[in-house]
């Protein structure tokens, strides 16, 4: 019975864990309960990709409204005298800097850690739109908590298979498959209630952007990403990913 200590461990472990990111999902839904009229297009992609999303947003909006040139090599160009339309726009032109070309992976972070994209974020906290940021952190740690101990479960069953003879592996394959199946589950449930485990946005929010027609393009690229968007500028904003993958 040399492997009961080591299931005792995986069930504690895997308790712990699950009940860390129940809590932190449900602690987050409860302080950020609230609702709302609508969205802007800013707040919408605030909530379905956090700064970053608004960031490209207000890029390709630049771009749409020639104030901007976003060239398929990754750079943006600033193509017209102007000192932006509202305070996200003078964040990206502040970013790109006084010689009007920067390159787009230099200017994303930079927007995105704005005061205005902070005051967006900040308002729809207030409005129980999107989650606060201790609740995000909480939330995503809970789930690697989760993860951890679904891989050290694996790792102890294998290693308690190993420790006993052949024909008393079933006991031990039963009792390692329930905090493997409760640790899984609790990683579904966190990924239907935070879908990444970095959600921005709050039920309510959640609820508002799905309410969101993808008819408009920016509206789409708010809800969807640069996916969305056509080859040329893809492939502008893939220069980074590139860049973030290499």
């Amino acid at each position: 019975m040399v492997w009961v200590p080591l299931l005792l461990v995986a069930l504690v472990v895997t308790g712990v864990s699950c009940a860390r990111v129940c809590r932190a999902t449900v602690a987050g839904d409860a302080r950020a309960a609230g609702g709302g009229d609508g969205l802007s297009v800013c707040e919408a992609a605030y909530l379905a990709g956090g700064p970053l999303r608004v960031t490209d947003l207000t890029l390709v909006s630049m771009h749409r409204a020639r104030l901007l040139l976003l060239a398929h090599t990754g750079w943006a160009t600033v193509v017209a005298d102007t000192s932006g339309r509202d305070e996200l726009e003078r964040a990206v032109l502040g970013a790109i800097g006084p010689d009007g070309q920067s390159r787009i992976p230099a200017v994303r972070p930079l927007v995105a850690d704005d005061e205005s994209v902070r005051a967006l974020a900040a308002a729809l906290v207030a409005r129980g739109l999107a989650l606060p940021e201790d609740a995000r952190r909480s939330v995503a740690s809970g789930a690697r908590a989760v993860r951890a101990a679904f891989l050290l479960t694996l790792a102890l069953g294998a290693t308690s298979g190993l420790l006993v003879p052949a024909g008393e592996r079933g006991p031990v394959l039963a009792g390692f498959s329930l905090p493997l199946v409760g640790a899984g589950l609790c990683l579904l449930i966190a990924r239907a209630e935070t879908p990444g485990y970095a959600c921005w946005a709050s039920p309510a929010g959640r609820r508002l952007l799905a309410g969101l027609s993808l008819a408009d393009p920016l509206t789409a690229l708010a809800k969807r990403g640069t996916g969305v968007l056509e080859p040329e500028l893809r492939a502008a904003f893939r220069v980074h990913d590139r860049q973030h993958l290499a």
